[in-house]
């Protein structure tokens, strides 16, 4: 068995995926009266921020533990400008469940730290230093774990540190959780991580975590490998990949195909979110190709093979940057600039303003595939497969990064958005991995995928049988049996 691990308190089932196993847990509300079990010796968890998680997952956690002695109490910085809608929510001084930041840390027994990466390298020492001997330090990225590698630190030896990693934003979250009052298995899939179990009670105590923010399904990880595939995956296809890509393709259908503005948008932006999304969630990256004629196959055959290895190549050094703790450095030192100049907006340009229109006068039907589109996007797509792959991250851990968060979670808000307004709006790590690395994918596929479609170079039949046989295929299969049992809703 590949992936293993041992609770006390969920049943846990194996999976097979391609030519592994890995050990899962199925979540539901049915798995809720297990939670006080699972939080044995817990009586406060302390949600600390307000940012995209933390609203999420506190009232999802408060909901989830109604019926135990356990008080979800949120922490903020005092005078916090999120007070106010932590209030909103319910969260209050008067009853308990809203206080300062260090306060609430050190009254906690499990401590859920859901401040931006930025801040967590600001404040990780106090934190460590106010938490009880004991404690759980909750985290749902292993940002701060990249960090603290790379410059010889480690956590605590006083405490426990688990990761829940929920697989889309903290509005999905939130949205799926509520939408799913009455079905059983609605919400986010999430993996978790044991960084540290000082006691053995921090197996459970994450899965715990997982289930109670309303996780359908909850698939083992590292707290490393979470943070090397979830920088680089939101620099590659989930964000910053497919921001390049589109733009790459707008650019092409105006300027060189002579589309008009609205069809190229639709061609480029609105195929990827819309009709390619919803195959591949639903049947799979192969049944793309699969579904297009016999002309259309030959434009994907002949795009993807010259597209692979310029999306290879960025991937590479993304990965590079993330696992040196570049990446990370970038973020925090950006961050730091970003009082003096705040990060702008990349909406205004014709192409997002094209795409208002797009949206305003979309019919409820799906646009036809542009097999060009379809080639590129699953080239670079399949290309972070395997470098994942490559770099030993469980099968599990590859479809959630590089398929189904993009085409289950994050795709439908940018259909539903834009893609500029998730790159506008999402956390700051992703919003500058966006900025930074859409630009190259851009340039590597003008300079070198169109370059060789163009003059009509051979396609490279060795990748595209290797995409007809790629053992993802069969493993997607079998996490389409676990996607949420609703539907994300959108809404204003």
């Amino acid at each position: 068995m590949d992936v293993t691990f041992t609770s006390n308190v969920f049943e846990t089932e194996v999976i097979t995926l391609a030519d592994t196993r890995e050990m899962i847990v199925r979540g539901g509300r049915d798995k809720f009266p297990l939670l006080a079990r699972a939080f044995d010796g817990i009586r406060q968890i302390g949600v600390i921020g307000w940012g995209s998680q933390g609203p999420a997952q506190a009232q999802n956690l408060r909901d989830s533990l109604e019926h135990t002695d356990i008080r979800v109490k949120i922490g903020l910085r005092s005078g916090s400008s999120s007070m106010a809608s932590a209030r909103e929510a319910g969260f209050t001084e008067e009853n308990g469940t809203l206080g300062e930041m260090y306060e609430v840390v050190a009254e906690s027994d499990m401590v859920l730290l859901l401040i931006s990466d930025a801040a967590q390298i600001d404040h990780y020492e106090k934190v460590f230093a106010s938490m009880k001997d004991g404690a759980t330090l909750g985290l749902s990225h292993g940002f701060l774990l990249g960090h603290l590698e790379s410059i010889g630190k480690y956590f605590p030896k006083n405490i426990n540190v688990v990761g829940v990693c929920p697989k889309g934003m903290g509005p999905s979250v939130r949205n799926l959780y509520v939408q799913g009052k009455e079905v059983n298995g609605a919400g986010i899939n999430t993996s978790f991580a044991v960084e540290q179990d000082i006691d053995g009670k921090a197996t459970d105590q994450a899965l715990g975590w997982a289930v109670a923010v309303g996780a359908p399904y909850v698939f083992m990880t590292t707290l490393g490998s979470e943070y090397r595939s979830d920088i680089f995956g939101e620099r590659g296809i989930l964000l910053g990949a497919v921001h390049g890509i589109v733009e790459a393709l707008y650019r092409r259908f105006v300027m060189q195909e002579g589309m008009a503005a609205e069809q190229a948008f639709t061609d480029s932006v609105e195929n990827i979110t819309g009709p390619l999304s919803h195959t591949i969630s639903r049947d799979g990256i192969l049944a793309v190709y699969e579904q297009l004629d016999v002309a259309g196959k030959k434009i994907f055959e002949k795009i993807y093979s010259h597209a692979y290895r310029p999306a290879f190549d960025i991937l590479l050094e993304i990965y590079d940057e993330v696992s040196s703790g570049n990446e990370i450095r970038s973020v925090y030192l950006a961050g730091k600039r970003f009082v003096r100049f705040p990060m702008g907006k990349i909406d205004g340009t014709s192409m997002w303003q094209v795409g208002e229109k797009v949206r305003a006068t979309r019919s409820s039907a799906m646009p036809k595939v542009n097999p060009f589109t379809a080639g590129l996007y699953c080239a670079v797509m399949m290309a972070q497969i395997d470098l994942l792959i490559e770099n030993g991250h469980c099968l599990s851990e590859v479809a959630n990064e590089s398929v189904i968060e993009a085409v289950d979670s994050l795709n439908p808000y940018m259909h539903f958005k834009g893609v500029a307004f998730m790159v506008d709006n999402c956390s700051t790590t992703a919003r500058l991995g966006s900025r930074k690395w859409a630009p190259r994918f851009d340039y590597n596929i003008v300079q070198q995928a169109f370059v060789d479609y163009d003059a009509d170079r051979p396609v490279n039949e060795k990748l595209i049988e290797a995409l007809k046989s790629h053992k993802i295929h069969s493993a997607l299969a079998v996490c389409a049996t676990m996607r949420p049992s609703v539907d994300i809703s959108l809404s204003e």
